[in-house]
């Protein structure tokens, strides 16, 4: 089994990589892990409490149980993933049935930010994209994606989101194997990054 972490901030583009990766394996070699689907249960919260949240700080992320998870995978155990609403900040009764793979892809905002987790990695990469093109994807996602309006993500972005990535998000590209600049627009390092990966595996 081999693991890759994929980290960055909000918007860098971690999916396009992602993607990019999958398209050159076969869906019986790969299975994805999104870190959003481990944010912690929050069940005996009001809706006005959950808004209140702060998703993306470290302590919104119930690291055991996705710890717990990749060890699973890797002593060839099947898990059961969490999902998650962002309508509702809470996680679903339903959850996903995932079975070891070849490659486990492990993506988030914070993949990087555990020891424990990254220590269980054979693979990290960091995606690194200017904070300029990461808020206008941001805007386009949220206001699209999850009713919110511009004013609204602009003004998150300069509370939370700009601040959270400074302090716990940027310092973990340190860890990386690899760095991404441009993110998904890269397409040079990106096609390195799967001939390392089809290497690797061969």
């Amino acid at each position: 089994m081999y693991i890759i972490g994929i980290a960055g901030g909000t918007g860098s583009g971690k999916t396009t990589v992602v993607r990019k990766i999958v398209e050159s394996l076969t869906t019986e070699d790969v299975a994805l892990i999104p870190q959003d689907s481990y944010y912690n249960d929050t069940s005996e919260m009001t809706i006005e409490e959950r808004h209140k949240i702060n998703f993306d700080h470290p302590s919104a992320f119930d690291w055991q149980l996705l710890i717990q998870h990749i060890k699973d995978l890797k002593n060839g155990v099947s898990i059961e993933q969490p999902t998650y609403s962002y309508i509702e900040c809470n996680r679903q009764a339903e959850t996903i049935h995932i079975e070891p793979h070849k490659v486990i892809i492990i993506e988030g905002i914070m993949a990087l930010a555990k020891k424990e987790l990254r220590d269980l990695m054979d693979l990290k990469i960091f995606v690194d994209t200017d904070s300029d093109e990461r808020l206008i994807r941001v805007i386009e996602r949220d206001v699209i994606e999850r009713g919110r309006t511009a004013q609204m993500v602009m003004d998150r972005y300069r509370e939370v989101l700009k601040p959270m990535h400074q302090e716990f998000i940027e310092p973990t590209k340190q860890f990386a194997d690899l760095i991404i600049p441009q993110g998904g627009e890269n397409m040079k390092a990106i096609e390195i990054m799967r001939t390392y990966i089809l290497h690797h595996l061969k």
